[in-house]
């Protein structure tokens, strides 16, 4: 008998998209909003900031580091109830903040926070695979930006609430509130069903599911692993030393008169880096779906050189420096959806929680490798040198994306579509030996 026609469940699947981006959402103020309560938390306790922003790298290495556990989980007990499991922990790290009067307990809940926030985002994004073989690109970009953007709304009642009843009580309150409502929406999540959702017509896909370790005995993701580091370790070194590059650049302070309202160069960069984020990851999928992955990063992460090697090099102009910085975290964000996208047409969907999870701690290793832009810094006594040696990254990932990346993901799914093909041959072939036996 030949397998059903695939039925694609339009309506359901792009449910599932939104309620995936509704607990990414609910997410996203442990790291974005946290900003705000550091000054209040230093007030009121007199300990260093340095010391307080330890909660931050604890909550980050957390996130991205067992990546590949919870993803193993996912796997294994599917959305709801990884959702589940991540929204009472992003509860409880905000109410372990707004109880907590020493160090340590700020740091337990930063590391409460990465669990929860990991295994939200990786649950959602994992489902957002599943559902969209033929729109991964836009599907996990809509939901990696679901995160990226999902402070926006919430940003000024924080710091209002913040204002007027304490930071302790807004970190109760909020925790209490998106706690809840990642809880609830995770019961409306679920996997796809066999044969409920439709392949690609437009891109080089894999017609098998890979195992972990099949995976990782593949020259495709060694190859993506590296990529995946060149553009992420240089997007973070951009993202984290922008102050200090603004301070040197000597447009820091500068005030932009953009008729309806004047602000400091800084902070307006700042602000467009969460615009362009967000636009970045949907943006950029949605074009990867349609192109191709391999032709879409050459795009992304040559724009991406090219504006970090501009901003050094015009970079003292205030103006420059905003439209410049703004190109930047346009082309920096969609590594997060392609990446993800990409590992779903190689290797399948239903181990892809360990898979990407793996892939992931790329992301932590960048993070690792971000204290080497100050080193560099100090060592010449210019940012352009860090500067271009994060640009030269990203154009070596772009040469690598459409030198390397593209033959071997050619070759690549054209293995796994002869191992697909030996397979079912030797499963009809059983099938047809145990049918034959006497009874």
């Amino acid at each position: 008998m030949s397998n059903p026609a695939p039925i694609t469940s339009s309506k359901t699947r792009w449910i599932q998209l939104v309620v995936g981006v509704i607990c990414m959402i609910a997410t996203a103020n442990i790291q974005y909003a946290w900003t705000l309560f550091v000054p209040e938390i230093q007030t009121k306790f007199g300990w260093a900031r340095a010391e307080i922003q330890i909660a931050f790298t604890i909550f980050v290495l957390v996130q991205t580091w067992l990546a590949p556990i919870e993803g193993h989980f996912i796997d294994k007990f599917g959305p709801r109830w990884m959702v589940a499991f991540g929204a009472i922990f992003i509860g409880l790290a905000w109410i372990m903040n707004s109880q907590a009067t020493t160090l340590l307990g700020y740091y337990i809940g930063a590391a409460l926070g990465g669990i929860g926030v990991g295994s939200i985002y990786a649950t959602c994004i994992n489902n957002a695979l599943k559902w969209f073989p033929d729109r991964r690109g836009l599907a996990v970009g809509l939901t990696a930006g679901g995160y990226g953007a999902g402070s926006a709304a919430t940003i000024l009642p924080i710091a209002a609430m913040i204002e007027s009843a304490g930071f302790q009580q807004t970190f109760m309150f909020f925790g209490l509130l998106q706690g809840s409502l990642a809880f609830v929406a995770a019961w409306f999540l679920r996997s796809p069903k066999a044969n409920e959702t439709k392949a690609s017509h437009k891109l080089v896909q894999a017609t098998r599911d890979y195992t972990l370790k099949e995976a990782l005995n593949t020259k495709l993701f060694w190859l993506m692993f590296l990529m995946f580091i060149l553009v992420v370790t240089g997007g973070l070194m951009a993202v984290a030393q922008l102050g200090v590059i603004a301070k040197d650049l000597g447009v820091k302070e500068f005030q932009v008169d953009l008729y309806f309202f004047v602000m400091a160069a800084l902070p307006l960069a700042l602000m467009l880096d969460r615009i362009m984020n967000g636009i970045s990851r949907p943006f950029f999928g949605w074009i990867s779906d349609n192109i191709g992955r391999e032709k879409t990063m050459v795009i992304a992460f040559t724009l991406e050189g090219c504006g970090i090697v501009a901003l050094g090099y015009f970079g003292h102009n205030p103006y420059a420096f905003l439209i410049l910085s703004g190109v930047v975290f346009l082309a920096w964000g969609e590594v997060y959806s392609l990446f993800s996208a990409l590992a779903g047409d190689a290797f399948g969907t239903k181990h892809i929680g360990k898979i990407y999870g793996v892939l992931y701690t790329a992301k932590g290793i960048g993070a690792i490798l971000v204290p080497m832009g100050n080193l560099l810094m100090e060592a010449t006594g210019t940012w352009s040198t860090v500067l271009y040696t994060v640009a030269c990254m990203d154009l070596t990932a772009a040469f690598l994306a459409i030198m390397v990346l593209r033959p071997v993901l050619a070759k690549h799914v054209m293995k796994s579509r002869n191992m697909l093909d030996g397979e079912n041959a030797a499963a009809l072939a059983a099938g047809r030996m145990q049918g034959a036996r006497p009874a």
